[in-house]
């Protein structure tokens, strides 16, 4: 039995698995309800086509019933969100997940025209659904990612509510969230302060640099929830060190060069963090498949082999079949006297078995001799 298993065909591992494009760059814009998300991306398609460098917007959120801004691939075009919930008897969440899980099984030809695109377009971007967990934590949204981030350079922005985020217990909730992303995507992560028209965002850069001024804006609150965000500001200082925060204005379009220029840094992060980790699993993916089909392949040949080995030659098998007297067959000199014994054996069973079934009948025979006749004799009348 073989035990050493073939070795990995090299040329199959370094052959490239996936066709790249340098270009467009796909923003996926992630937000809570109400941070200003569609907006956003409302501001960002007028301001790119102004300066002549229109994007490719796809709409991924199936629930909203119009949207502000030109759309160059619609999810409400394919999937009926509406009848989504009632043939599966859903509700809203549940119609949205459905409909991102119908969508994504079209999804190669989506990524289809993004290619065709890409030497005229330098960004994508991608409104998803305000229920940020029905495409964050979806099977959908994961394929989404994973499949523009093999094949696009791609960024995740992530949309904050800076009105609401005043409130220290508010903002950790949104660092938290953001934090999770984060380490769930893996991609190049630009966190948009957005509404700095009406609250500038110097107060949460401050306190992402600085513990001591979010403590002192906790001090006042002795709640849990303060005592809580108190701790996990000290936790989350690495996280503040490394993630890129813009402020913008979806109203005034204030911080846009900014944030493009947040996006060029993004691309580069792409290129030289994330781009060679994925060849380096993919690789080694790869190679575990490889190593597995040699290993079935082994396996299959031992098993085969032991087969062969159990069976009789066939030869002997049809040696076997000629010499059975049934069809006529003659058996060698040597072995006549072998097979023949058990057919004698037989034949004088069946004379016996004969003989005794002819002396019954006797018996019964003389048996009905030896009664008197009675005979009915018919009565007079």
């Amino acid at each position: 039995m073989a035990t050493a298993e073939a070795p990995v065909d090299e040329a199959v591992i370094d052959q490239p698995l996936l066709e790249r494009h340098k270009k467009p760059v796909c923003l996926i814009v992630l937000g809570m309800a109400g941070s200003g998300k569609t907006t956003f991306v409302q501001q960002l398609t007028s301001r790119l086509h102004a300066k002549n460098k229109p994007p490719y917007v796809i709409n991924l959120d199936p629930a909203c019933k119009e949207v502000p801004y030109p759309v160059n691939i619609d999810i409400r075009d394919t999937v009926n969100y509406k009848e989504v919930m009632k043939q599966y008897s859903l509700g809203p969440n549940g119609g949205i997940v459905t409909s991102l899980n119908l969508f994504a099984t079209k999804f190669d030809q989506l990524i289809t025209l993004v290619a065709k695109k890409s030497a005229d377009t330098d960004i994508a971007i991608f409104d998803t659904p305000g229920q940020i967990e029905v495409f964050t934590w979806s099977a959908s949204g994961t394929i989404i990612t994973e499949t523009l981030a093999a094949l696009f350079p791609t960024v995740v922005v992530y949309v904050i509510d800076t009105v609401r985020s005043v409130s220290p217990v508010t903002f950790m909730s949104n660092m938290l969230y953001a934090c999770s992303i984060l380490y769930k995507l893996r991609l190049p992560f630009i966190i948009v302060m957005n509404k700095i028209d009406v609250v500038k965002h110097d107060f949460a850069l401050e306190w992402m640099k600085d513990f001591d001024v979010f403590e002192k804006a906790v001090n006042g609150d002795e709640s849990y929830h303060a005592n809580l965000s108190r701790s996990l500001s000290m936790a989350l200082d690495e996280f503040y060190q490394d993630i890129t925060t813009v402020g913008f204005s979806a109203v005034t379009g204030e911080g846009f060069e900014a944030f493009l220029k947040a996006v060029d840094a993004a691309v580069v992060e792409y290129e030289t963090d994330y781009r060679p980790e994925h060849d380096r699993l993919q690789k080694l993916q790869a190679e575990e498949r490889t190593k597995e089909q040699n290993r079935q392949k082994q396996k299959f040949k031992s098993d085969f082999e032991k087969d062969n080995e159990r069976q009789i030659p066939s030869s002997q098998v049809s040696d076997i079949f000629l010499r059975h007297r049934a069809v006529g067959g003659e058996s060698s000199s040597d072995e006549e006297g072998q097979e023949g014994n058990p057919e004698d054996d037989d034949d004088e069973e069946d004379g016996a078995g004969y003989k005794s079934f002819h002396k019954y009948l006797e018996e019964q025979k003389k048996k009905q001799q030896s009664k008197p006749n009675k005979v009915n004799k018919p009565s007079s009348s």
